[in-house]
C-alpha cells in the first residue's frame, strides 16, 4: 500500500485578510477561501500565491464550505445561514442560489464534499446525508445516519461508501466512520480526536483527518486505521486546522487555519 509523508521545508502560507477561514478549495490554478460571515469568495494564485480580485455572492450570509468539480468547472459553497448551496463559476459571472431548504425542513447544511459528478452534502440535524448531481441538482441519495452520530463533514469513497467525521453523542467523543449507502457502519476509528473539523480523502481511500483540537493532521489507510500524524503542531505553527482540500494532481494539502491557508506539498512513496 502506498504511503505519505510531508516534503520538507515545503510549506507556504496565503493569507486570508478577510477573516476566519471556513472554506477552502482549489480548481485549476486558482485556491478559493470562504470566511465566517463574508459574501466574498477570497481568490489567490497557486502558483504566485498573489490574491486575485474576490467574487461577491449577493445574497450569501454564513457560508460554512466551499468544494470545486472539474467537470462542471464550478463551486459549491453550502450557506448555513440561507440553507442553500450556492453554484458559482470561478470568475463570478454565474452565481445561482442553486440547492434550497425551506424552514420546514429539518435538513440543515453545514459542510459539503464533490467528486467528479456528485456532491454530498452533510446536515447538522437530521441525522442524514443528501447527494445531488453536480450537474443539474437532481437528488441522487439520501443516507440515513445511526442516531448516535452527529455528522460534521462527510466524503464519498473510491468505492462509493462514504467516510463520515462526526461526534459520537453518546460517548460524547469525536469518531470517523465508514458507512454504506444505507447508514450501515462498516468501521469507525476514534483515536483521541478533538473537536469538530473536517476530512480529506484521494482516490485510494487515503483519508487526511483534520485534528483540530490536538493542531495535527492525521493519515488513515482505507480500513480507517492510523498509518501516521502527517503534520503535527509546529508545522501548524501551533494554529487550528478547521479544513481540508486534498489536490492529488499537485500532491499539495490546503489547510484553513484560522485567518490564512497553510499549502504543504505531500508526497507519495
Amino acid at each position: 500500500m502506498s504511503d505519505y509523508i510531508l516534503a520538507h521545508n515545503a510549506s507556504s502560507v496565503l493569507l486570508c485578510a478577510v477573516g476566519s477561514v471556513l472554506g477552502v478549495t482549489q480548481l485549476d490554478d486558482t485556491v478559493y477561501v470562504v470566511c465566517l460571515s463574508s459574501s466574498t469568495i477570497v481568490r489567490f494564485n497557486t502558483t504566485t500565491h498573489q490574491r486575485l480580485p474576490d467574487i461577491r455572492v449577493k445574497g450569501m450570509i454564513y457560508p460554512c464550505d466551499i468544494a470545486a468539480c472539474a467537470r462542471t468547472a464550478r463551486l459549491y459553497v453550502v450557506d448555513s445561514a440561507a440553507a442553500c448551496v450556492w453554484r458559482v463559476s470561478p470568475d463570478g459571472a454565474d452565481i445561482q442560489r442553486w440547492l434550497t431548504w425551506s424552514p420546514s425542513d429539518t435538513f440543515a447544511p453545514i459542510a459539503l464534499s464533490v467528486t467528479s459528478s456528485r456532491l454530498l452534502v452533510t446536515s447538522r440535524s437530521g441525522k442524514q446525508l443528501r447527494q445531488f448531481d453536480t450537474a443539474g441538482g437532481d437528488e441522487l441519495r439520501r443516507v440515513r445516519l445511526p442516531d448516535y452520530m452527529a455528522p460534521m463533514h462527510a466524503v464519498e469513497s473510491p468505492t462509493g461508501t462514504f467516510v463520515v467525521d462526526h461526534r459520537y453523542t453518546q460517548l460524547d467523543q469525536r469518531q470517523v466512520s465508514e458507512v454504506n449507502t444505507e447508514g450501515q457502519v462498516l468501521r469507525q476509528f476514534s483515536g483521541s480526536l478533538g473537536g469538530p473539523a473536517h476530512i480529506a480523502i484521494d482516490s485510494q481511500g487515503h483519508i487526511l483527518v483534520a485534528d483540530w483540537r490536538n493542531r495535527r493532521i492525521l493519515l488513515l489507510d482505507d480500513q480507517l486505521a492510523l498509518r501516521r500524524v502527517i503534520i503535527d503542531q509546529h508545522q501548524l505553527n501551533d494554529q487550528l486546522p478547521r479544513r481540508l482540500c486534498y489536490v492529488e494532481q499537485s500532491g499539495q494539502l490546503l489547510v484553513g487555519l484560522y485567518d490564512m491557508v497553510a499549502v504543504f506539498d505531500v508526497l507519495q512513496r
